[in-house]
């Protein structure tokens, strides 16, 4: 976020100048989406257990999706668990949970630097640096600017001297923010959402220069991670880690044609050919119990089959080639998320997720595997990206589209008590979600509600 110092009797938090870009935030829009791709390998595959309507996957955690090559050059999709309440108990390995904070930290700061460079660079005048809103827990001034912790963890901010009344910079000061041209303005303000850009692309780069990308290598039949104590599956003598082969006839279904099958098929007999280990396949005769609405459940998790090996790129150019398959295929699966959680918003509205969940799952993919923080931080420098790109008020979108308007007015300025009710009304709407997000997640942590 960029923003002017306000008046002494104002709100802290609240801008006061028509030209400067707003809050940054550290909570991002992950959602459900369903496929019939997992090539993640466990423990962060999707629970897929049978449920009430057709089609339709109910699953304990929330998902974010990217895509991942495959070795035949194609697409799938790998999940990782998000946000469900299981997996907030990750909170509780410290080393974890530092990991994941130090991740969501070092993201904010390069987004916050990335205007604080922009504005520095064309020798704008900055005044604070802060990570973070409120009251400040630590500060220090160097070169003129107060660099600041503050203690709300909902994203952080650039300030300039324009409206400081304490400040002795003549208003008419040609290196004020909103004294300079439309264009010095728009690179600070979308300097924040290049640098994530910039981050994301440097990050996945690393991954593919040290651990490797992981691929997925497409198995036949489903898996079954997880069996679900006394039910249909489990009287029936399914054991966790076979793989479904047939059924019915049917061979090599996929996950959601298996499932629509247990759907249709409520206390009829419904054989399954099953894999188990390295001896020859058996046939599991499992019969579903049925719903309140009718359909079959059996009670599993299940997962497409496949195998995941590390691709490391040989030199700089396959890295290079390998980095912008992998970054255009993130981003496009962040785009695809966040518009379907637009367009879907009354089912989706519950499964955006604030710092304490994102903190949650990026403790959870630590502890299962350090090499997938690679994912997570480029995946939520991506989320943040394109989520401060909306043309909303507190973010730099709508700063964009202020100055947007701007321009189309010949350059006159909007007046200015009109854009700081504009962005002080957006900005004490989203600190007020953000709260509520906050307080939400922390409830749905393990040992909290253990504690209640």
């Amino acid at each position: 976020m960029l923003r002017l110092p306000a008046p002494v009797s104002a709100p802290t938090f609240l801008p006061n100048s028509p030209a400067t870009p707003r809050l940054h935030l550290s909570f991002s829009l992950l959602r459900t989406t369903q496929k019939d791709h997992n090539p993640f390998p466990q423990p962060l595959s999707s629970s897929l257990f049978s449920s009430p309507k057709p089609g339709i996957f109910s699953t304990p955690s929330h998902l974010f999706h990217r895509k991942i090559r495959t070795r035949k050059g194609g697409d799938g999709f790998s999940c990782a668990a998000i946000v469900g309440s299981e997996f907030l108990g990750g909170l509780q390995s410290f080393q974890s949970v530092l990991e994941a904070a130090g991740v969501l930290a070092a993201i904010i700061v390069v987004h916050e630097s990335g205007h604080f460079l922009a504005a520095y660079l064309q020798r704008i005048r900055v005044s604070k640096f802060s990570i973070g809103f409120g009251p400040a827990l630590a500060k220090f001034t160097a070169g003129g600017v107060e660099y600041s912790l503050r203690a709300i963890p909902l994203g952080g901010f650039v300030g300039f001297p324009d409206d400081d009344p304490d400040s002795d910079i003549p208003p008419d000061d040609a290196d004020l923010l909103r004294n300079r041209p439309i264009l010095d303005r728009v690179v600070v303000i979308s300097a924040g959402v290049v640098a994530n850009a910039i981050f994301a692309y440097a990050i996945i780069f690393t991954q593919v220069l040290s651990v490797g990308l992981p691929v997925q290598e497409p198995l036949a039949g489903v898996r079954v991670p997880e069996v679900r104590a006394g039910s249909a599956a489990a009287r029936a003598g399914l054991l966790p880690g076979d793989v479904i082969l047939g059924v019915d006839g049917l061979q090599s279904p996929s996950v959601s044609e298996l499932v629509d099958l247990i759907k249709l098929s409520p206390n009829k007999n419904v054989a399954f050919k099953v894999e188990r280990g390295e001896t020859d396949p058996v046939l599991v005769n499992v019969v579903p119990d049925e719903s309140s609405d009718g359909t079959g459940r059996i009670g599993v998790q299940l997962s497409p089959n496949f195998r995941v090996f590390k691709l490391k790129a040989r030199n700089l150019a396959e890295a290079t080639r390998f980095t912008g398959k992998e970054f255009w295929a993130l981003t496009s699966t962040v785009l695809d998320g966040l518009k379907q959680t637009f367009l879907n918003f009354s089912q989706t509205a519950e499964k955006v997720s604030g710092p304490v969940a994102i903190i949650a799952v990026g403790a959870e993919v630590a502890r299962s595997s350090s090499d997938g923080l690679f994912q997570f931080a480029a995946v939520l420098n991506l989320n943040l990206a394109v989520i401060n790109l909306l043309p909303l008020p507190a973010l730099d979108g709508g700063s964009l589209a202020l100055l947007l308007v701007e321009a189309i007015r010949g350059g006159r300025k909007i007046p200015r008590e009109v854009e700081q009710r504009i962005l002080s009304s957006g900005i004490m709407m989203v600190l007020l979600l953000g709260m509520f997000l906050i307080i939400r997640d922390t409830l749905n942590l393990d040992f909290i509600k253990e504690l209640l």
